[in-house]
Parts: C-alpha cells; sequence; structure tokens
C-alpha cells in the first residue's frame, strides 16, 4: 500500500466507534463472514442517489480495507438511482489522504482509475446507476449510504442483502470555507467504519 495512505490508515484505525454505530456495522460484518465462511466471492454495491460522493468513497474504502487485512475475493462496486459524475472534490480529497487517482476520460461523467497499492488494479469509478451493467446482478449486498436512495428504492433486484448505512452528504457544505475539512472528514468516517467491518472478519 502507498506510504502516505498506510499512515491515514494507521490513523483512523486508532478511532473508536459508538455503539450504535457498531449495531449498524454489524449485518455487514455478518454477511461478508458468512461468504468467507462458505468460501464465495464477496460483492458490495454501495448506493447512493447521484452516484457522486458517499458511494465512491465507501467503494474505495471497502476496497482497500480488504486488501489491507489480506481479505480475498471482495468486489466493491458503487452505483445510483440516477447517474451523474463522480464529485471532483472526492478525488482530490483521497489524494490528499494518500491514493493515486489517473482521470482516463473527460466527458461529462469521467472515468477514474483509483490505485491504493502499486501491484494491485486500480479500482474503475465513474458514475451509474446501481443496476449498471458494469455491476453484478445478483448475489451482492446492496449497501444503502443515504436515505433518500433507501427510501427511493424500496426494491434492488438481484441483492441478497440489503443493509442500511447512512453517512451525511458532504455536499451540504460545497462552496463554503469548511467543504475541504468537511469531505476529509467524511472520508475518515467512512474509512474508520470500514477498517472495523474488515478487522471483525476471521
Amino acid at each position: 500500500m502507498f506510504q502516505k495512505l498506510t499512515a491515514t490508515v494507521e490513523h483512523i484505525s486508532k478511532t473508536t466507534l459508538s455503539n450504535e454505530r457498531k449495531e449498524v456495522l454489524q449485518p455487514l460484518i455478518d454477511y461478508i463472514q458468512t461468504k468467507i465462511d462458505t468460501q464465495q466471492p464477496i460483492r458490495l454495491n454501495f448506493i447512493c442517489t447521484h452516484n457522486s460522493r458517499r458511494s465512491h468513497l465507501s467503494q474505495i474504502w471497502a476496497q482497500t480495507m480488504a486488501f489491507h487485512f489480506g481479505i480475498k475475493n471482495v468486489f466493491c462496486y458503487s452505483g445510483g438511482t440516477e447517474a451523474t459524475a463522480m464529485f471532483p472534490k472526492v478525488g482530490e480529497t483521497l489524494v490528499n489522504q494518500g491514493f493515486q487517482i489517473q482521470q482516463l476520460s473527460s466527458d461529462k461523467n469521467p472515468v477514474y482509475a483509483v490505485k491504493y497499492d502499486g501491484n494491485e488494479a486500480a479500482i474503475i469509478c465513474f458514475s451509474k446507476t446501481f443496476d449498471d451493467a458494469f455491476n453484478p446482478n445478483s448475489a451482492f449486498a446492496a449497501i444503502m449510504t443515504c436515505s433518500s436512495a433507501d427510501a427511493g428504492c424500496p426494491f434492488i433486484a438481484g441483492a441478497e442483502k440489503r443493509l442500511p448505512i447512512r453517512y451525511n452528504d458532504p455536499k451540504a457544505f460545497d462552496g463554503t470555507d469548511l467543504m475541504d475539512a468537511k469531505y476529509a472528514e467524511r472520508s475518515l468516517e467512512i474509512a474508520s467504519e470500514l477498517y472495523y467491518v474488515f478487522s471483525k472478519i476471521k
């Protein structure tokens, strides 16, 4: 793993989660553990309304934490109820925290390759609907990272499990003096919770 990213992970590893958040995360831990116990691939699709901020942060950190803890056959995806674009501040925030990101296209919905380690495959990120052909169509957990997507998608076709793990939208601080700090804070919050999840896997 890249040195700066290792330092970020070391920093968030010291975070203490509330019992309330641990309860929210437990079903995801159970889902991953069951897949490992039955030697099945672990497919996680993080879903938010626009697939622009929280769902991408969750996808990237989940894949990174699986690697950090040496958990194989983990495949992380993200999607929305509509496709927009990965918000540029998300990439900027992740680069500041130690990821290396390459922009592969320059249209309205750019494709990004996000790397956490020099020898591992890049995570491919772009905004898409949760049922896009890029994502799995069966045998996955749908993780709802925002309340509006959770409410707006009563049914996710192909999902074995639907798990609400919600985060506040850093978009609320766009264009303010707090923007950089709030995006960094949200990214680290998601990272620390996914660190906890994967640290519990046996």
